[in-house]
């Protein structure tokens, strides 16, 4: 018969251990729950996810269920880094791997395409996702309106655009948009839709925003991924010694969006405006950027009581947060860009970006 404390014990152990201290699926600290049919140690929120795939993957809590001597000793034999080495062997570059503080449909999506679609394992090859022609009919907030309509894109891979429509029956579309001028992010908050995705592009010296969505979870994430591997196509036609990677991780709050893919912070009058008031290009730490969390003496802050100072070449800009945890994200997420080492692609970027603003 088992004894609960002593297999307990055992898989705390072995939570601790290199690669299972870490959830499997989306990197959050100390996972204290696990899949006994795939080996693995998940976070409380992909556990369930997991517990939605019961032809692929079973849950219990470590902490709280019971646990048989045989499915003990099964966790001990696989592990994190054993599955992972299966079931992410062969990740293109260009798909985005979710992490803890993703929106749900990006990490459940990605734990789906693991272990119930098994696109990584090398069996199952998407092709859509590098299709020369890949039309989706999406729904899309209309001009000053609050209303979503159902307009027709396509994304074209050999031409490097995006195309959207507003009859299906029109040969002439709405909108041509350029990879080189081209983001996406999802914003489910903002939008008010679990699989809301706004995307971001340059017109007339301007960012405009696209807000879409699909009822489907797997469609909006496919072609989220679409868009990357378009991307990735780009940029390596345009500078072919560069990495094979697309850095898309974009940190948001409020009406302010900051994107790691462009270095520049930008703002918006609401959340949902299609047009920025402005953007703050970021270069490295080298170039006279910093930022620094100690707000200035003596300015007045009401209940915004966590300050950003961030400093540029040109002049300093000052943020406030109203809670400490806010600022703390902030500070991460600015220090990250300003640490990365700018490409060829970001030097070409800022001279673009500066030459709008003269």
């Amino acid at each position: 018969m088992a004894n609960p404390e002593r297999n307990k014990r055992i898989l705390l152990d072995l939570m601790k251990q290199p690669g299972n201290h870490l959830c499997a699926d989306c990197g959050a600290p100390d996972p204290d729950w696990a899949s006994y049919v795939l080996g693995i140690f998940v976070c409380l929120n992909c556990s369930g996810t997991h517990r939605d795939l019961p032809a692929v993957s079973r849950v219990k809590s470590i902490r709280l269920d019971y646990w048989e001597d045989s499915l003990v000793e099964f966790m001990r034999e696989k592990g994190n880094t054993s599955s992972n080495s299966v079931f992410e062997k062969c990740i293109p570059a260009f798909f985005y791997q979710p992490q803890q503080k993703d929106c749900v449909v990006l990490r459940d999506q990605w734990i789906r395409a693991k272990y119930e679609r098994r696109e990584f394992t090398g069996e199952n090859v998407r092709r859509d996702y590098n299709s020369d022609i890949l039309e989706a009919a999406l729904w899309k907030k209309g001009k000053n309106k609050k209303a979503f309509l159902k307009r027709t894109f396509l994304l074209c891979q050999r031409e490097f655009t995006l195309r959207y429509f507003v009859r299906e029956d029109s040969k002439v579309p709405k909108r041509v948009i350029y990879m080189k001028d081209l983001n996406a992010v999802f914003q489910p908050e903002k939008m008010g839709h679990a699989h809301g995705l706004q995307i971001s592009y340059q017109q007339e010296e301007r960012t405009r925003n696209l807000f879409v969505y699909h009822e489907s979870g797997q469609v909006i994430v496919s072609w989220f991924n679409a868009i990357r591997a378009t991307k990735l196509a780009y940029l390596k036609r345009k500078h072919p010694a560069a990495q094979d990677n697309v850095q898309w991780e974009p940190f948001k709050k409020r009406w302010f969006t900051l994107s790691l893919q462009d270095r520049k912070l930008l703002y918006f009058k609401t959340p949902m405006d299609a047009t920025e008031l402005g953007a703050v290009f970021l270069g490295t730490e080298s170039h006279g950027y910093s930022v620094d969390g100690q707000s200035p003496a003596g300015r007045r802050q009401g209940k915004w009581n966590w300050g950003i100072a961030m400093t540029t070449p040109g002049r300093q800009f000052i943020f406030m947060c109203e809670q400490e945890q806010e600022q703390g994200e902030w500070l991460e997420a600015l220090r990250e860009v300003i640490s990365t080492p700018m490409t060829l692609q970001d030097y070409s970027n800022e001279a673009n970006w500066r030459r709008r603003r003269k």
